[in-house]
Protein backbone atom coordinates (compact mmCIF):
# COMPACT_ATOMS: atom_id res chain seq x y z
CA UNK A 1 0.00 0.00 0.00
CA UNK A 2 2.92 2.32 0.73
CA UNK A 3 4.17 1.75 -2.77
CA UNK A 4 0.79 2.63 -4.30
CA UNK A 5 0.70 5.78 -2.21
CA UNK A 6 4.06 6.84 -3.61
CA UNK A 7 2.86 6.26 -7.18
CA UNK A 8 -0.11 8.55 -6.81
CA UNK A 9 0.17 11.68 -8.92
CA UNK A 10 -0.25 15.04 -7.26
CA UNK A 11 -3.49 16.90 -7.97
CA UNK A 12 -3.29 19.12 -11.08
CA UNK A 13 -2.64 22.76 -10.51
CA UNK A 14 -4.36 25.71 -12.21
CA UNK A 15 -1.50 26.09 -14.67
CA UNK A 16 -1.75 22.47 -15.72
CA UNK A 17 -5.49 22.79 -16.26
CA UNK A 18 -5.02 25.94 -18.39
CA UNK A 19 -2.29 24.31 -20.47
CA UNK A 20 -4.42 21.23 -21.01
CA UNK A 21 -7.38 23.30 -22.16
CA UNK A 22 -5.33 25.07 -24.88
CA UNK A 23 -5.78 23.66 -28.39
CA UNK A 24 -2.77 22.07 -29.96
CA UNK A 25 -0.50 24.44 -31.82
CA UNK A 26 -0.70 24.21 -35.59
CA UNK A 27 2.58 24.78 -37.36
CA UNK A 28 2.28 25.87 -40.99
CA UNK A 29 5.22 25.60 -43.29
CA UNK A 30 5.25 28.23 -46.03
CA UNK A 31 6.61 26.87 -49.19
CA UNK A 32 8.39 29.33 -51.39
CA UNK A 33 7.11 29.42 -54.99
CA UNK A 34 9.67 28.88 -57.68
CA UNK A 35 10.62 31.74 -59.97
CA UNK A 36 9.03 30.02 -62.98
CA UNK A 37 5.64 29.87 -61.27
CA UNK A 38 5.86 33.54 -60.32
CA UNK A 39 6.71 34.50 -63.85
CA UNK A 40 3.73 32.57 -65.20
CA UNK A 41 1.23 34.51 -63.10
CA UNK A 42 -0.89 36.94 -65.14
CA UNK A 43 0.20 40.52 -64.76
CA UNK A 44 -2.22 42.96 -63.26
CA UNK A 45 -3.74 45.27 -65.78
CA UNK A 46 -3.31 48.91 -65.12
CA UNK A 47 -6.47 50.86 -65.77
CA UNK A 48 -5.92 54.36 -67.04
CA UNK A 49 -8.75 56.76 -66.46
CA UNK A 50 -8.84 59.54 -68.99
CA UNK A 51 -11.28 62.37 -69.46
CA UNK A 52 -13.76 61.97 -72.27
CA UNK A 53 -12.81 63.99 -75.31
CA UNK A 54 -15.39 66.18 -76.91
CA UNK A 55 -16.57 65.29 -80.40
CA UNK A 56 -15.20 68.46 -81.91
CA UNK A 57 -12.81 67.70 -84.76
CA UNK A 58 -11.72 71.29 -85.26
CA UNK A 59 -10.08 74.12 -83.37
CA UNK A 60 -11.30 77.70 -83.29
CA UNK A 61 -8.89 78.73 -86.04
CA UNK A 62 -9.82 75.92 -88.40
CA UNK A 63 -13.52 76.50 -87.75
CA UNK A 64 -13.16 80.16 -88.67
CA UNK A 65 -11.30 79.41 -91.90
CA UNK A 66 -13.82 76.74 -92.83
CA UNK A 67 -16.75 79.07 -92.19
CA UNK A 68 -15.23 81.83 -94.32
CA UNK A 69 -14.78 79.40 -97.22
CA UNK A 70 -18.54 79.01 -97.60
CA UNK A 71 -19.00 82.71 -98.27
CA UNK A 72 -17.60 82.20 -101.78
CA UNK A 73 -20.47 80.06 -103.15
CA UNK A 74 -23.03 82.08 -101.23
CA UNK A 75 -21.89 85.40 -102.68
CA UNK A 76 -21.75 83.90 -106.17
CA UNK A 77 -25.33 82.66 -105.82
CA UNK A 78 -26.98 85.89 -104.69
CA UNK A 79 -28.04 86.75 -108.24
CA UNK A 80 -30.32 83.69 -108.19
CA UNK A 81 -32.45 85.42 -105.59
CA UNK A 82 -33.28 88.52 -107.61
CA UNK A 83 -36.83 87.34 -108.42
CA UNK A 84 -37.40 86.33 -104.81
CA UNK A 85 -36.15 89.70 -103.54
CA UNK A 86 -38.54 91.49 -105.89
CA UNK A 87 -41.55 89.46 -104.76
CA UNK A 88 -40.74 89.04 -101.04
CA UNK A 89 -39.40 92.21 -99.34
CA UNK A 90 -38.63 90.28 -96.16
CA UNK A 91 -36.11 88.14 -98.07
CA UNK A 92 -34.45 91.28 -99.41
CA UNK A 93 -34.28 92.71 -95.89
CA UNK A 94 -32.70 89.50 -94.60
CA UNK A 95 -29.75 89.73 -97.01
CA UNK A 96 -29.44 93.51 -96.74
CA UNK A 97 -26.44 93.34 -94.33
CA UNK A 98 -24.48 91.29 -96.89
CA UNK A 99 -25.28 93.56 -99.85
CA UNK A 100 -22.32 95.93 -99.27
CA UNK A 101 -19.95 92.97 -99.05
CA UNK A 102 -21.41 91.48 -102.23
CA UNK A 103 -21.16 94.83 -104.00
CA UNK A 104 -17.51 95.22 -103.03
CA UNK A 105 -16.85 91.63 -104.09
CA UNK A 106 -18.38 92.15 -107.53
CA UNK A 107 -16.70 95.52 -108.04
CA UNK A 108 -13.28 93.88 -108.22
CA UNK A 109 -12.54 92.54 -111.73
CA UNK A 110 -12.24 88.76 -111.86
CA UNK A 111 -12.77 88.57 -108.12
CA UNK A 112 -14.70 85.30 -108.43
CA UNK A 113 -11.89 83.60 -110.36
CA UNK A 114 -9.20 84.90 -108.01
CA UNK A 115 -11.14 83.80 -104.92
CA UNK A 116 -11.86 80.41 -106.48
CA UNK A 117 -8.22 79.58 -107.29
CA UNK A 118 -6.97 81.12 -104.05
CA UNK A 119 -9.28 78.86 -102.08
CA UNK A 120 -8.40 75.81 -104.13
CA UNK A 121 -4.63 76.27 -104.35
CA UNK A 122 -4.07 78.03 -101.05
CA UNK A 123 -6.31 75.96 -98.80
CA UNK A 124 -7.39 72.71 -100.45
CA UNK A 125 -3.93 71.85 -101.78
CA UNK A 126 -2.09 73.09 -98.71
CA UNK A 127 -0.79 70.05 -96.79
CA UNK A 128 0.10 72.15 -93.74
CA UNK A 129 -3.59 72.70 -92.98
CA UNK A 130 -5.76 70.15 -91.26
CA UNK A 131 -8.05 67.76 -93.10
CA UNK A 132 -11.04 69.50 -91.56
CA UNK A 133 -10.15 72.83 -93.19
CA UNK A 134 -9.26 71.28 -96.52
CA UNK A 135 -12.44 69.23 -96.66
CA UNK A 136 -14.65 72.25 -95.96
CA UNK A 137 -12.76 74.35 -98.48
CA UNK A 138 -13.16 71.60 -101.08
CA UNK A 139 -16.88 71.44 -100.36
CA UNK A 140 -17.12 75.19 -100.89
CA UNK A 141 -15.25 74.88 -104.21
CA UNK A 142 -17.46 72.04 -105.45
CA UNK A 143 -20.58 73.90 -104.36
CA UNK A 144 -19.41 77.01 -106.19
CA UNK A 145 -18.88 75.02 -109.39
CA UNK A 146 -22.28 73.36 -109.00
CA UNK A 147 -24.01 76.72 -108.58
CA UNK A 148 -22.22 78.15 -111.62
CA UNK A 149 -23.59 75.47 -113.98
CA UNK A 150 -27.13 76.96 -114.33
CA UNK A 151 -25.70 80.36 -115.22
CA UNK A 152 -23.43 78.72 -117.81
CA UNK A 153 -26.37 76.86 -119.33
CA UNK A 154 -28.35 80.09 -119.41
CA UNK A 155 -25.61 81.78 -121.43
CA UNK A 156 -25.53 78.91 -123.87
CA UNK A 157 -29.28 78.54 -124.45
CA UNK A 158 -30.27 82.15 -123.84
CA UNK A 159 -32.59 83.87 -121.37
CA UNK A 160 -36.34 83.69 -121.99
CA UNK A 161 -38.13 86.97 -121.51
CA UNK A 162 -41.77 85.80 -121.31
CA UNK A 163 -44.08 82.85 -121.32
CA UNK A 164 -43.54 79.41 -119.90
CA UNK A 165 -39.79 79.56 -120.33
CA UNK A 166 -39.58 82.63 -118.13
CA UNK A 167 -41.73 80.99 -115.45
CA UNK A 168 -39.56 77.87 -115.49
CA UNK A 169 -36.44 80.00 -115.19
CA UNK A 170 -37.93 81.95 -112.28
CA UNK A 171 -38.87 78.78 -110.42
CA UNK A 172 -35.41 77.38 -111.08
CA UNK A 173 -33.86 80.53 -109.65
CA UNK A 174 -35.98 80.16 -106.52
CA UNK A 175 -34.95 76.53 -106.05
CA UNK A 176 -31.25 77.20 -106.64
CA UNK A 177 -31.20 80.15 -104.25
CA UNK A 178 -33.05 78.19 -101.55
CA UNK A 179 -30.57 75.34 -101.95
CA UNK A 180 -27.63 77.77 -101.69
CA UNK A 181 -29.00 79.45 -98.56
CA UNK A 182 -29.72 76.12 -96.89
CA UNK A 183 -26.20 74.84 -97.61
CA UNK A 184 -24.65 78.10 -96.43
CA UNK A 185 -26.55 78.21 -93.12
CA UNK A 186 -26.02 74.52 -92.41
CA UNK A 187 -22.29 74.67 -93.17
CA UNK A 188 -21.82 77.90 -91.24
CA UNK A 189 -23.59 76.57 -88.16
CA UNK A 190 -21.66 73.30 -88.30
CA UNK A 191 -18.31 75.08 -88.51
CA UNK A 192 -19.21 77.35 -85.60
CA UNK A 193 -20.08 74.28 -83.51
CA UNK A 194 -16.90 72.51 -84.64
CA UNK A 195 -18.70 69.77 -86.54
CA UNK A 196 -18.12 68.52 -90.06
CA UNK A 197 -20.91 69.47 -92.48
CA UNK A 198 -21.81 66.98 -95.19
CA UNK A 199 -23.60 68.83 -97.96
CA UNK A 200 -25.87 66.88 -100.31
CA UNK A 201 -24.47 66.34 -103.82
CA UNK A 202 -21.21 67.90 -102.66
CA UNK A 203 -19.66 65.93 -99.80
CA UNK A 204 -18.94 62.78 -101.82
CA UNK A 205 -17.26 64.69 -104.64
CA UNK A 206 -15.24 66.78 -102.19
CA UNK A 207 -14.06 63.70 -100.31
CA UNK A 208 -12.82 62.07 -103.49
CA UNK A 209 -10.63 65.06 -104.32
CA UNK A 210 -8.66 64.84 -101.04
Amino acid sequence: MATLALLRFPPPTRFDRFRASQPPAIHLRLRSMPAVAIASLPARRSVTVSMARTAVPATDRSSLISALAYFLPFLDSLHYGRFLFARVPAAAAAVAPIVPLAAAYRSVPYAAFVAFFALYLGVVRNPSLSHYVRFNAMQAVVLDVLLALPALLQRVFGTPSRGVGFRVMEMGYHAIFAFSVACFLYALLSCVLGRTPHLPLVATAADRQL
